[in-house]
């Protein structure tokens, strides 16, 4: 008898709605390495994509913001429309009058862009987190379309790759190492 071990192989459009197109000139988390849920991705290639994306699209800034406890670097990726990365650091300052109620009162919020922060992987071990951060990254910045444009009009989102850089290297590096073949 004859036994036959295979895997499926994650695709891109697996995991993106139907009917998606994407910037060509944008590579594809997959492109970068290995498919998303074919490795645990490590936190070098997170960050890694993302400086790539923000080095390839004028709709993508890479910010570092800090350091781990074993040094690795915490930031995110800022995601708007071209014409609101023009004017960002006045959006922000608009955004900080939220905070004084005495200003707030005044400002017309129906112009504002949302800002939405996401934030993967708290905990070390959530190895879909860090991924699933790739695959947001790449559909707002390579994504093509109306919907996109209006995300991206009427947003700003901060994508946190990893809030925990250390723990998802421990992790990642681990389940790498002691992976088989089902």
């Amino acid at each position: 008898s004859l036994i036959c071990f295979s895997q499926t192989r994650p695709t891109l459009e697996y995991y993106m709605p139907a009917n998606s197109s994407f910037d060509s000139s944008i590579p594809s988390p997959g492109s970068f390495g290995h498919e998303v849920g074919e490795w645990h991705v490590t936190h070098d290639k997170l960050v890694g994509y993302m400086k790539l994306l923000d080095g390839l699209s004028a709709k993508a800034v890479w910010e570092d913001y800090g350091k781990s406890w074993e040094g690795r670097p915490l930031g995110q990726l800022i995601i708007t429309s071209e014409k609101n990365m023009a004017r960002i650091e006045e959006i922000r300052m608009e955004h900080l009058k939220l905070s004084d109620p005495s200003v707030s009162r005044d400002l017309n919020t129906t112009e504002m862009p949302v800002i939405i922060k996401l934030g993967y992987g708290v905990h070390g071990n959530e190895s879909s987190a860090q991924n699933a951060s790739m695959l947001t990254a790449y559909y707002l910045v390579a994504g093509r379309g109306p919907q996109i444009d209006e995300i991206l009009d009427k947003c700003i989102i901060l994508v946190d790759p990893s809030l925990n850089p250390d723990g998802l290297q421990r992790h990642s590096t681990w389940v790498n190492m002691h992976r088989g073949m089902t």
